[in-house]
């Protein structure tokens, strides 16, 4: 557990009480009734929000801590040194594990759940008690510039892995924080995006992940998203954090921003936003206190968001000791776990498992500097790192030798020279290894991907090494989808995504068949992104990101258009073959059997798909995941499988009643390797709670798939209201107006700065290493100044601020300076009431600083 430090407000000595709190949570019923009602307002407010970068704000007097935040999707973050606003500096070392993107493809909750432990129990040992994390966003998009972090495109497979992360960190403790909630799915202006999406659909694909993970594994904190939703800031909209989260679902914890995501901390108290990160100073506090003095915040709604708060710490501060970290049993986990999701795409004349003893010209400047994680908020400092070219060593395979074979950033005459080596070398050897992928600069927090192609230069590589004969193995590298136009000049293809610290030693267990190919693909490879239904509408340059293609993304796109993909949703070749037969369906389920009908022990991913075969009164992808199940068969062996059907299997959200409902009529239910190849099939009755429907003629195109261009009149009949404006104003710069807005302020200066601004980001751009610094102001709104400034500037200076920019600059500077030098004054005087208050400095009859 974190110690405050002595001298720092509210970080005081704690009072004799100190103790009653965690003994309450010991005896598993913390009074937090009794210790809201020990609070003065001011207190109640400050601990709405954080004290600095990474923790919240402790009241001494009554034994309540601080307790430290961290990132953590795939491995802990905990910064050292003093923080940034964006924590995006040096951590302490931790274990990297494979991104999200990664363990998807195992479709193992029994792998992420140990993951989860393992993290869980590495927050613990660093004194974190809330990870953030994991995102489970859908992945709308193969463009989505933070897909990497994202399980899937499909929300059953994302909430039940998630579910398994979240139940393996909160054994250890320490609380999950499931993210981004809700309907984050693109990166430019992501703190200003207005997600613009049906009901039902918001319903069924957005939120369905997050369902799960509450009602399954029950976290203790969910952070919201920077997004509006529906016209609503996500950290203030009651639907989302009240209505469904709390009220439907039976959340109990607590939500906490993501940082910088707040924006009127009032509203946020009123709508059931808990906690707002970073620090904004004491601002939002004594908005608070003002809102409650004026009568326009509800005291009961403060005294729930606080209960949160402290219940949040009473969770985590109640586990006992800490047991030190094996660093080796950490580091072999996150080996397994990059074998386990690697997936093999393509395996000609069974090339694989490469034998002992055979000569490999190991080629790729991947292969010796490995792209194993995301860029930005979620880099993890790893305990150690691996590479293909030391951790072949172990294999009992023949290294050749290595050659680059091309330059990362694209130089044409290094990489003629490069590409040269690389062929002379594959000549003399029996297999090739390419260590292919995308670079850095492609896959980023705070940019969106532009393309899905890999770099000319590495293909230029691939084409020559291949022209000596040599078979090629290629190894990919990079967090989503790849166009993969250049399989014919491969012999074997294996997309092992962002493997983490140890994922060059994973990569040789599969290739060398130590380990059996079990992952399957989490998401649809399109053969051109031209055929993605967003193509040209992603990411939305307007002020509103537009769902004009509701249900139909990704694979469900695929299967009702016709669209043939590259590689369908749950692809993935193995070592064995398998069957299938024996299919039985009835009320509660199917059951099925698998046989393995190959030589070796195998691992296979049988998968359950639902299809409406009569009318229906909405429009229904032609098939949706609702089952799977993870197998590991002996050669020769069968398995009877049985997929059970929940209240998700045949459900609709009924936007007439605001209910969900089930459709009566006939369902096809399809059972087999992957979304296009389901070979077994089966129909089946449901009575259901509604009667069938006839489709709604205004909504024939989505009925048919037909989404790629969705004229207005469809939209706002899916919507049931007019499409709102997609066009950023004319008028004033305001402090939700996006900074990459600079361009058109009235002021000279503001523009002079804007170019500057410019000039940093293709700076950057050019080098192939984006500043995510750069990136996140370039996004930003002007409420970051006083919202993220820890306190130095409160929103007088924002307003004075844009006064200059909006063209009246004396007016401004005077406003933006006396904003400054009063705010500095409100910080003093409320930093020293509330220290006062919270180390028991204070009569608490009449809450007055003595």
């Amino acid at each position: 557990m974190d110690t405050p430090s002595p001298g720092t407000p509210g970080n005081g000595p704690a009072t004799p009480a100190a103790a009653a709190p965690n003994a309450a949570a010991a005896n598993g019923a913390p009074d937090t009734a009794a210790l809201v009602a020990s609070l003065s307002l001011l207190e109640k407010a400050a601990l709405l929000s954080g004290a600095d970068v990474w923790r919240t704000r402790g009241i001494p007097r009554l034994g309540v801590p601080q307790i430290w935040m961290s990132d953590g999707p795939h491995g802990l973050r905990k910064q050292t040194g003093s923080a940034d606003h964006l924590g995006l500096a040096q951590s302490e070392p931790a274990t990297c594990f494979p991104t999200a993107a990664t363990v998807a493809n195992s479709w193992d909750e029994a792998l992420a759940e140990d993951i989860g432990r393992a993290l869980g129990r590495e927050a613990r040992a660093q004194g974190v008690h809330v990870l953030l994390g994991p995102g489970l966003n859908i992945k709308r998009s193969p463009l989505g510039g933070r897909n990497f972090e994202y399980f899937s495109e499909d929300p059953e497979l994302s909430g039940r892995l998630a579910a398994g992360y979240v139940r393996g960190i909160q054994s250890q403790g320490v609380a999950a924080t499931p993210k981004h909630f809700a309907v984050n799915s693109q990166e430019l202006r992501r703190m200003v995006s207005d997600s613009v999406v049906d009901e039902r659909t918001l319903r069924e694909l957005y939120l369905t992940a997050f369902e799960i993970v509450v009602r399954e594994a029950s976290p203790w904190a969910v952070m919201s998203s920077y997004n509006l939703v529906n016209g609503v800031y996500a950290h203030e909209n009651r639907e989302l954090l009240t209505d469904v989260l709390r009220e439907e679902w039976g959340f109990d914890g607590a939500v906490i921003s993501d940082w910088g995501g707040g924006n009127d901390a009032v509203a946020a108290v009123a709508a059931g936003g808990t906690i707002e990160m970073p620090s904004p100073g004491f601002d939002s506090a004594r908005a608070i206190v003002a809102a409650v003095d004026a009568g326009t915040l509800a005291v009961a709604d403060l005294d729930a968001r606080v209960a949160e708060v402290l219940s949040l710490v009473l969770r985590v501060t109640a586990a006992g000791k800490t047991e030190p970290i094996d660093v080796d049993a950490h580091h072999a986990l996150a080996r397994q776990a990059a074998a386990e999701s690697a997936v093999l795409l393509r395996n000609e004349s069974q090339l694989l498992p490469l034998a002992a003893g055979t000569r490999v010209a190991l080629i790729g400047d991947f292969a010796e500097t490995p792209r194993y994680q995301g860029s930005g908020s979620s880099a993890v400092n790893p305990t150690r790192l691996t590479n293909l070219r030391d951790a072949i060593a172990n294999t009992g395979l023949t290294l050749e030798g290595f050659a680059a074979g091309y330059t990362r950033r694209g130089s044409e005459t290094e990489d003629a020279v490069l590409r040269g080596v690389a062929t002379a070398l594959a000549a003399r050897a029996d297999v090739a290894v390419m260590a292919l992928g995308l670079p850095e600069s492609d896959e980023s927090e705070g940019l969106d991907r532009t393309h899905l192609h890999l770099p000319d230069t590495q293909l230029a590589a691939l084409r020559a090494v291949a022209a000596t004969g040599t078979p090629v193995v290629v190894v990919l590298a990079g967090g989503g989808a790849i166009e993969t136009p250049w399989l014919d000049h491969t012999a074997a293809v294996l997309h092992a995504y962002l493997g983490g610290q140890a994922g060059a030693e994973g990569i040789w267990d599969v290739l060398t068949g130590a380990v059996e190919p079990g992952g399957r693909l989490a998401e649809t490879f399109p053969r051109q992104l031209q055929d993605d239904p967003l193509t040209g509408r992603f990411p939305a340059q307007g002020p509103t990101a537009q769902y004009r293609e509701g249900m139909f993304s990704r694979y469900r796109y695929y299967a009702t258009a016709g669209v043939d993909p590259a590689f369908p949703l749950g692809f993935g070749l193995s070592y064995t073959t398998f069957s299938y037969g024996d299919l039985r369906v009835t009320a509660e389920g199917a059951t099925f059997t698998v046989t393995n009908t190959g030589t070796r022990a195998g691992v296979d991913v049988p998968q359950l798909y639902v299809r409406r075969t009569s009318d229906s009164a909405v429009p229904r992808p032609a098939l949706e995941l609702k089952g799977f199940r993870k197998l590991r068969l002996e050669p020769g062996a069968s398995e009877t499988v049985t997929v059970p059907f929940t209240e998700r299997t045949f459900r609709f959200w009924d936007t007439a009643n605001g209910a969900w409902q089930v459709e009566a009529g006939s369902y096809e239910i399809l059972v087999g390797s992957h979304s296009a190849a389901l070979i077994l099939s089966a129909p089946l009755e449901v009575t259901g709670t509604v009667p069938s429907g006839a489709p709604v003629p205004a909504l024939a195109d989505y009925s048919r798939g037909e989404v790629r261009a969705v004229p207005d009149a469809a939209f706002a009949a899916l919507l049931g209201r007019p499409v709102p404006a997609d066009a950023w104003g004319r008028g004033p710069l305001v402090e939700n107006t996006p900074m990459d807005q600079l361009g058109r302020a009235r002021s000279g200066l503001a523009r002079l700065a804007f170019r500057f601004l410019e000039s940093r980001k293709r700076a950057a751009d050019a080098k192939g290493e984006p500043d995510l610094n750069i990136l996140f102001v370039y996004n930003a709104p002007f409420r970051i100044i006083h919202k993220m400034s820890g306190g130095m500037a409160t929103r007088r200076v924002t307003d004075g601020v844009l006064t200059v920019i909006n063209g009246r600059p004396f007016a401004g500077l005077g406003r933006a300076i006396g904003g400054y030098f009063r705010g500095r004054r409100d910080e003093r005087r409320t930093a020293r009431a509330f220290t006062d208050a919270s180390e028991a400095r204070v009569d608490h009859q009449d809450r007055r600083p003595r």
